[in-house]
């Protein structure tokens, strides 16, 4: 790798259609395509890293950012986010899955391991790979090995998961440059553009989808309304946080908090007051 190949991709373990609504609360230019039968990637169009946090303030470094739009993904959701990155320096990746603490490893540019292998256990337990084979070559990524880069260790991880579905496709993966992965994404089929509309748009988005889904059932109600309410009084104090600390990705989790909360209310709203005329 070299100073120039900064790249970042978000695995999600849902498919494009279900991955849509939460993507565009994001608030990110994005391509959207598919990556296997059950997963979807989610490449940034721009390069939020070499900008500034909010506030002003230096460039944050990739895996922070990306580390932060896992966890905004992953709270409103109920499957787990990948998030892998590489940069001159170092490689590694983010894994979030709802409200757990996130778990990630960190490669320098050599291969040299400077994560927890416990990291590892964690990783495999939470998506449900095999606790003998996959953590065997898991682990195996967190020995050293003089013979294997950063890039060649992230190869390795996805190696493992396509044992779950996961498909990249070619020239999608680890050790390309922002610019390539946004070309490569953009000619898939069906690849399609996430960017931000407005709170209207987002509102619509979000109802189209529960409609559509199959927990349509489970949106109204007590139950509901107390998920929603959690949703809120978790998002605000994360977001400013995030302000605080200048850190673009949590406060992204915690914008992504509120509007989910928000968007809950307003829904049991829209259906109580549509029943009533």
């Amino acid at each position: 790798m070299n100073a120039t190949s900064t790249g970042a991709l978000l695995l999600c373990r849902a498919d494009p259609e279900t991955v849509r609504p939460l993507a565009h609360l994001l608030r990110e230019q994005m391509l959207l395509t598919r990556a296997g039968g059950e997963w979807s990637v989610l490449v940034p169009e721009g390069k939020p890293w070499r900008g500034t946090g909010p506030g002003g303030g230096d460039p944050e470094p990739v895996d922070r950012v990306l580390g932060g739009w896992a966890t905004a993904l992953a709270v409103g959701s109920t499957w787990p986010v990948l998030a892998l990155w590489w940069d001159g320096d170092r490689a590694g990746y983010t894994l979030a899955a709802g409200f757990r603490r996130t778990v990630g490893y960190i490669w320098l540019a050599d291969g040299t391991p400077v994560g927890e292998d416990e990291a590892m256990r964690t990783f495999a337990a939470r998506l449900g790979l095999d606790p003998v084979l996959d953590l065997q070559a898991l682990e195996e990524l967190t020995r050293p090995d003089p013979e294997s880069d950063a890039e060649a260790r992230l190869r390795g991880l996805l190696a493992v998961l396509t044992r779950t579905g996961l498909t990249l496709p070619p020239g999608l993966g680890p050790g390309e440059s922002a610019d390539r992965l946004r070309s490569v994404a953009g000619v898939q089929r069906g690849a399609e553009r996430i960017e931000w509309a407005g709170w209207r748009d987002a509102v619509r988005v979000e109802l189209d989808a529960v409609e559509a889904g199959g927990l349509g059932p489970w949106v109204r109600g007590p139950r509901a309304r107390a998920i929603a309410a959690a949703q809120l009084a978790a998002g605000l104090p994360l977001l400013l946080w995030g302000v605080r600390r200048r850190s673009a990705g949590w406060a992204a989790a915690g914008a992504v908090l509120l509007a989910q909360g928000a968007l809950g209310l307003a829904y049991h709203r829209a259906r109580e007051a549509a029943e009533r005329s």
